[in-house]
C-alpha cells in the first residue's frame, strides 16, 4: 500500500432514537414529569382535550421513515393513578432494507390504578422491509392497558405487494409477574405467503387491538363481535377472543380505515362503559 491509498470507510446513515417518558399524578393532574429523547424521536407538548386528568401525548418521528439499520427505542413509565393517551403524529414508513435491519422496541411500564391507551398509527412496510417490532407492558395490580396495531404489507394502491423482506413482532404483556398475552408473528416476503390462507390470503392489511386489566362482561364481548356487521367488514377476517383478563380482536383484510374504524368503534365503547370517559379522538387522526 503506498501512502496516498485511500482506504473507502462505508458511512453509517443509520438512526438511533431513543424515547424516554415519564409520568406522574401533581394534585389532580396528569403530567409527564421527564422526558428525554435522541433523534429522530420527540414528543410533542401535552394537551389535555378532555381536562387535567387525562394526558395526551403524540410521539414525533422527525427523519419522515424507518430504513434498514434504524433503532428505534422507547421507555413509557406511567406512575401511580395517572392516565395517559399515547399515539403517533403519523404512520411509521419501512422502507425497503439496504440489507440491514430496521427494529423498534417499546417497554412500558404502568403502576397501579394507571391506565394506558397506546394507539400508534398504522405501520406500513413496503416491499423489501426487513423489520422487527418488539413491544413489553409491565402492569401492576390495578392498572390496565388498552392498545393497537395495524400494519400494511406493501403499498397496494400503487399494486405492490410484500413479496420481498420480512416481519418480525414479539408483544408481551405482562401483570406481577404473569404473562397476561404473548404473541408473536414472522411473515416472510413471498408470493405464497402473501397467497397463503396461513399467511395474508391475498389480504395486505393485518390489526390487533388488546383490552387488558379491565373486568370483561360477556357483553362487552358480544358488542365487540356485533361492531364487526356494523362496520361491513364482509371480505375480510376479524374476530374477537376473551382473554384470562381482558380480551383480544384481529383483523385480517384489504383497509387500514377498516380496521381502524372497527378497533376505533370497540375502544370508545369500553372508554363510555368502562373507564368513564367520552368520545374523544386524538386530534392528529383528523389532520
Amino acid at each position: 500500500m503506498t501512502p496516498n491509498t485511500q482506504i473507502d470507510t462505508p458511512i453509517n446513515k443509520s438512526w438511533h432514537g431513543k424515547l424516554h417518558l415519564v409520568y406522574a399524578k401533581r394534585q389532580d393532574s396528569t403530567q409527564l414529569i421527564y422526558n428525554h429523547n435522541q433523534a429522530p424521536l420527540k414528543i410533542q407538548r401535552p394537551f389535555y382535550p378532555e381536562g387535567e386528568k387525562i394526558c395526551h401525548s403524540v410521539i414525533l418521528h422527525t427523519a419522515g421513515g424507518v430504513v434498514g439499520g434504524d433503532r428505534l427505542s422507547s421507555q413509557i413509565h406511567l406512575q401511580e393513578d395517572t392516565q395517559v393517551l399515547i399515539t403517533t403524529a403519523t404512520a411509521a414508513k419501512i422502507y425497503r432494507s439496504n440489507g440491514l435491519q430496521a427494529q423498534q422496541t417499546v417497554n412500558i411500564q404502568v403502576d397501579a390504578g394507571a391506565c394506558l391507551e397506546y394507539l400508534p398509527q398504522e405501520t406500513i412496510l413496503f416491499n423489501g422491509a426487513v423489520y422487527r417490532q418488539d413491544l413489553r407492558v409491565k402492569l401492576a395490580t390495578g392498572s390496565s392497558f388498552l392498545g393497537w396495531e395495524i400494519t400494511r404489507f406493501g403499498r397496494s394502491a400503487r399494486g405492490e405487494k410484500f413479496v420481498q423482506g420480512e416481519m418480525r413482532s414479539h408483544t408481551e404483556i405482562w401483570q406481577n409477574n404473569q404473562p397476561l398475552w404473548i404473541d408473536r408473528q414472522y411473515l416472510p416476503g413471498r408470493e405464497e405467503i402473501f397467497h397463503s390462507p396461513h399467511g395474508l390470503a391475498g389480504k395486505p392489511v393485518i390489526g390487533s387491538f388488546v383490552c387488558v386489566g379491565i373486568p370483561i362482561s360477556p357483553e362487552i364481548i358480544q358488542q365487540a363481535r356485533s361492531l364487526i356487521i356494523h362496520n361491513s367488514i364482509n371480505n375480510s377476517d376479524a374476530g374477537v377472543t376473551r382473554l384470562e383478563h381482558g380480551f383480544l380482536c384481529r383483523y385480517r383484510g384489504n383497509s387500514t380505515s377498516e380496521a381502524r374504524n372497527w378497533f376505533t368503534n370497540i375502544w370508545q365503547n369500553l372508554r363510555i362503559s368502562l373507564l368513564n370517559r367520552g368520545n374523544c379522538i386524538p386530534r392528529v387522526w383528523q389532520i
